[in-house]
């Protein structure tokens, strides 16, 4: 291990010759550094740079896999890391510690070959530090890895007989909050939780939505080689790469977009109403997804979309979102949004929230987000429904949307607007027809274990 170090003292005017990282690696470390660094999202930044670089095939696909893989599992690195350096990780320089989280990733939960995970880590770190702390590198990774990751597991876990939740968190690398907040989410079903976890830590396939009346799904899928979808009439799937090269996205006959949401956006189109039906609003439109399947949804019918977003980048999303379609967009707050009361027909409030149900698709976030979040969304979720309903005329319809199986920010906030305005709520599992699995009503929360989907919940509500 110090022999590198040793005939360097030996021969100072002698550098050694050292190997940088081989393109996918050194673009999974530098996305690493610029999620901590920088709080960049990995699955922005990944893409990008594949791109600037011309990393495709073979090397596109390892980048992808350690970069996204040792997002996912941070946590559960830095315990083990921490153990074999006989430190906590708050005291390793923080591009260390990145060098070890890439190591330790290979060597955990890759078939690279241990010597390769180790040397290539621990040149890295002579070029960016020393021979010193390419030692201690070197000792840290050889002491990970001398043991599998179940192993590991069972030093430093908490006891699946005392803790069981901790225990699940643990060896499926969330934070015990998180865990136990789907646990809750899940209810009488929380044996599931294991099962809802793992799933976070897999690939997901990327999904499309063809947009109606521009195209079907059938024709989509047979122009991108894609699987027409389980449940939304528009999905279709994609096994990986990045999809914006796709010449049906180019041209606006489709958009990425998770099942999930489609099957939101669509559910708002669904319940029958009394009266008119032409106005309808999306409160919280960023980044324009949803917007732009509301928009495609109603053309047929001659509906008209008012999009909400306050951020000016999102607004600007919005209406990259929505080009060819009436849509106005306006740059304001949805809690105060200065539209006349009791003037549309159908409101969507897909809200801020934790994003808990996209864990999969953004690596990073189970790390960033806290539970102290919580509160704070739950009350601005609150007060953009209060604004939706209000800006809803009597018989319309409200859809409440989440990213998050949360209860305080799910059926906490659906309650809070049931006992405080003239609501009532519509069972919401009739507008999911074909989606088994989707809770007792009324609302409906969907799992990426059961579904496939991000945990998107859902609830419907009728203005009186």
């Amino acid at each position: 291990m110090n022999k590198p170090q040793n005939r360097s003292q030996h021969n100072p005017r002698r550098p050694q010759r050292r190997t940088p990282l081989d393109p996918a690696r050194q673009a999974a470390f530098d996305v690493l550094r610029a999620v901590s660094e920088r709080d960049a999202y990995a699955n922005l930044a990944l893409p990008a740079l594949l791109r600037e670089r011309g990393i495709t095939g073979r090397d596109a696909a390892f980048a992808t896999e350690l970069t996204y893989g040792t997002c996912r599992v941070i946590g559960l690195l830095d315990a083990i890391i921490a153990w074999a350096a006989n430190r906590p990780v708050e005291q390793i320089d923080p591009v260390l510690l990145e060098l070890l989280r890439l190591g330790a990733y290979q060597l955990l939960r890759t078939r690279v070959e241990k010597h390769a995970a180790v040397d290539t880590t621990v040149e890295q770190a002579a070029i960016e530090f020393d021979s010193a702390r390419a030692g201690f590198v070197n000792g840290v990774l050889r002491t990970i890895s001398a043991r599998d990751e179940d192993s590991w597991a069972a030093e430093l876990a908490p006891p699946a007989e005392t803790d069981p939740v901790g225990h699940i968190a643990f060896v499926n690398a969330h934070p015990r909050w998180i865990a136990q907040a789907f646990s809750d989410a899940l209810g009488a079903e929380a044996g599931q939780l294991a099962a809802l976890l793992a799933s976070d830590n897999e690939r997901p396939l990327v999904h499309l939505a063809a947009r109606p009346g521009a195209m079907t799904a059938d024709k989509l899928a047979g122009a991108v080689e894609g699987t027409v979808g389980r449940y939304s009439p528009y999905a279709v799937y994609l096994p990986g790469g990045d999809p914006g090269g796709l010449a049906p996205l180019r041209d606006g006959l489709a958009q990425v977009q998770d099942e999930g949401s489609q099957l939101v956006a669509r559910a708002l189109t669904l319940e029958p109403i009394d009266g008119g039906d032409m106005r309808w609003l999306d409160l919280c439109a960023g980044p324009g997804g949803k917007t732009a399947m509301l928009a495609a949804i109603g053309a047929a019918s001659g509906a008209r979309v008012t999009a909400v977003e306050p951020a000016a980048h999102r607004a600007e999303l919005v209406e990259r979102s929505v080009r060819g379609y009436d849509v106005e967009v306006l740059r304001v707050d949805g809690r105060d949004p200065g539209l006349a009361p009791a003037s549309f027909d159908r409101v969507l409030v897909d809200a801020p929230c934790t994003g808990l149900g996209a864990l999969r698709r953004r690596p990073e976030a189970r790390w960033r987000r806290q539970a102290a979040d919580v509160p704070g969304l739950a009350k601005l979720q609150k007060e953009l429904l209060a604004s939706a309903i209000a800006l809803t005329r009597p018989g319309g319809l409200v859809l409440y949307a989440t990213c998050s199986p949360h209860l305080a920010e799910t059926v906490g906030v659906i309650a809070d607007a049931v006992r405080r305005h003239p609501v009532r709520a519509i069972d919401t599992r009739s507008l999911f027809e074909g989606v088994a699995d989707v809770g007792a009503g009324p609302h409906v929360q969907l799992w990426p274990h059961r579904h496939g989907t991000d945990a998107m919940f859902a609830a419907a509500l009728q203005v009186r």
